[in-house]
């Protein structure tokens, strides 16, 4: 369990260089006021920037530097994991990043990349994504779980259950696998050479061993026969030559095709955010003849306007998408011929590494047969260094055998491993199990703030909901009020299962704003209800309403503004 006991900081947005400094573990339950641009939800940026170099809140990194001051932006965060006592530093202006372990510096000889990874990794053993589904509930900045793309809800499921240590598995795995099999593909090269060899020599040593002082005519006849070989292997071989040099032009815009690819993927993601946008505004002006904020009514020739502009809006990033998908398609296709262009320059590659091979053995084997005819002219004879050269490939070969058996078992292991830590595997056989439970607690809590519907996610994460008379809906369907019921819902089940798990379980929840926008007053009661059922919970509560909020809570944090600095108020 993660327990945050204290953060500071100063020079931090509107904090100026006095520090404000909050306990993080010593109330129960915490209520934080303040007027608008007073610095309450400061605490949120704070904590996020400590643990992960960014704010919750769309803030340029550059515009968290206190204005006034503009330089010395420190924040210090301390908590514990069991025995072990953790401090953060992390500052702009100039840059800071350190993690203290019991008071002591951590190794910084990494990059400042590979140091926050490690944090992530190895310490809280969560991310940012993660983090702020068991930790944050906040109206500004906040993507609830059920408008994560599912991918993104897969991963923050698999934090909180603690198994995506089996996706890092996987990709070592991959990795060991990869060599692994080129290593087969160089030890089956190896063995053909070896034997090719063997079969060479062993057929030079059966001839000297069968040869008298008048086969020399019959050597000759060899010569001539190794000449007219060496001639053809040296054909192959540029005629091999050439065709991976055409192979090789085409194989260039591979590359720019893989990097196109990556473009186009981006450039995906980037059409489905602003595709989101524009739904959420049409859904909006379709749902809305008022404005929340203001409570004034939408002139409806605007909203006639809006209607018309996001739906075409939509429709153009629609057809857009669709003609991305169309080349992405189109790249990947040519991608893929590349591919197997390359495997083929691979297999050319073997077969000029073959003939090469063949040519020395032949071009030794000539030179052999030219000394054995000189020596067949001086009547000597001697296959001791050929015997002994044949037994050097014998064992060679054995070697290489052996070696290529014990690969290809090895590779065999890793592959039976790669299926179950894939995502059909092991984890979807854990998700399976704790699917029931999530599906169960979420219920309990939306039964307890008196939403009675039938929620359920599937394995993929995808959302049935049932009203009392079983038709079925799907998030967006719902209200505002509801949807924020179904988003505490599942903030209170992933901090259960986390604390089941002890994975990504920690003291920490900090609501913001939310009794001020969608929370209806027996929302807010059933709310309460809830929050007094948990133990060992530091629970912060960002609002407007401090007047009606003052005699549920146990500590009161009030923050002002005085010339321009946000400081803390005795209340």
């Amino acid at each position: 369990m993660i327990v945050f006991k204290k953060i500071k900081w100063k020079n931090f947005l509107s904090t100026g260089n006095t520090p404000i400094e909050i306990a993080l573990n010593t109330a129960p339950s915490t209520l934080i006021i303040g007027t608008n641009g007073a610095g309450k939800s400061t605490l949120l940026d704070a904590i996020c920037f400590a643990l992960f170099n960014r704010p919750f809140r769309s803030i340029k990194k550059e515009q968290i530097v206190n204005s006034i001051n503009d330089a010395d932006t420190i924040v210090t965060l301390e908590f514990s994991i069991g025995t072990k006592e953790y401090k953060i530093i992390r500052g702009i202006k100039p840059t800071l990043f350190e993690i203290y372990l019991d008071d002591k510096l951590l190794n910084q000889d990494a990059s400042s990349v590979d140091y926050q990874r490690y944090l992530e990794n190895n310490i809280l053993r969560l991310n940012y994504r993660s983090f702020v589904q068991v930790v944050i509930l906040g109206s500004s900045s906040y993507e609830p779980f059920m408008r994560l793309r599912p991918r993104h809800r897969r991963e923050v499921v698999e934090e909180i259950l603690d198994i995506r240590v089996f996706g890092n598995m996987d990709v070592l795995l991959r990795n060991q696998q990869t060599a692994l099999t080129d290593s087969i593909v160089d030890l089956k090269h190896k063995c053909d050479i070896v034997e090719s060899k063997y079969e060479l020599e062993q057929k030079h040593f059966n001839e000297i061993q069968n040869r008298n002082i008048n086969d020399k005519d019959v050597k000759k006849v060899i010569l001539e026969e190794n000449k007219k070989s060496l001639e053809k292997y040296i054909e192959d071989v540029d005629t091999y030559n050439k065709e991976i040099d055409q192979h090789n032009i085409s194989l260039k815009e591979l590359d720019t095709y893989n990097k196109k690819a990556n473009q186009l993927s981006k450039l995906e993601a980037k059409i489905e955010t602003n595709l989101l946008k524009h739904k959420r505004t049409l859904e909006f002006f379709q749902n809305n003849d008022t404005c929340p904020e203001c409570t004034q009514n939408i002139n409806l020739s605007l909203k006639s306007d809006k209607l018309t502009s996001e739906t075409s809006k939509i429709s153009k990033l629609d057809e857009g998408l669709k003609q991305l998908l169309s080349e992405i398609i189109e790249t990947e296709t040519v991608i893929n011929n590349l591919n197997a262009t390359s495997q083929k320059v691979n297999e050319l590659l073997v077969k000029v590494a073959k003939a090469n091979t063949s040519i020395e053995a032949l071009k030794k084997y000539s030179d052999s047969i030219h000394s054995e005819i000189l020596s067949l002219e001086n009547k000597q004879t001697d296959g001791k260094n050929i015997q002994e050269q044949l037994n050097q490939l014998k064992i060679d070969l054995e070697l290489s055998k052996k070696e290529l058996i014990r690969i290809t078992e090895e590779k065999q292991y890793i592959d039976v491993l790669r299926e179950l830590l894939n995502d059909k595997g092991a984890k979807a056989m854990i998700i399976k199990k704790y699917i029931p439970i999530m599906n169960t607690l979420i219920n309990q809590y939306l039964q307890s703030m008196d939403f009675f519907v039938s929620f359920h996610l599937d394995e993929e994460f995808n959302e049935t909901v049932k009203s009392r008379h079983r038709d079925n809906f799907d998030y967006n369907n719902f209200s505002e009020g509801e949807k924020l019921r179904i988003d505490l819902a599942l903030v209170f089940t992933w901090r259960a299962i986390a604390k089941i798990k002890n994975s990504a379980h920690t003291n920490l929840l900090i609501l913001d704003e939310i009794f001020d926008s969608s929370l209806d007053g027996q929302g807010t009661d059933d709310f309460f209800k809830i929050l007094r059922s948990l133990t060992k919970e530091n629970i912060f509560i960002i609002s407007h309403k401090g007047d009606i909020l003052f005699d549920k809570f146990t500590n009161i944090i009030k923050f002002e503004k005085e010339h321009n600095f946000t400081r803390l108020q005795n209340v």
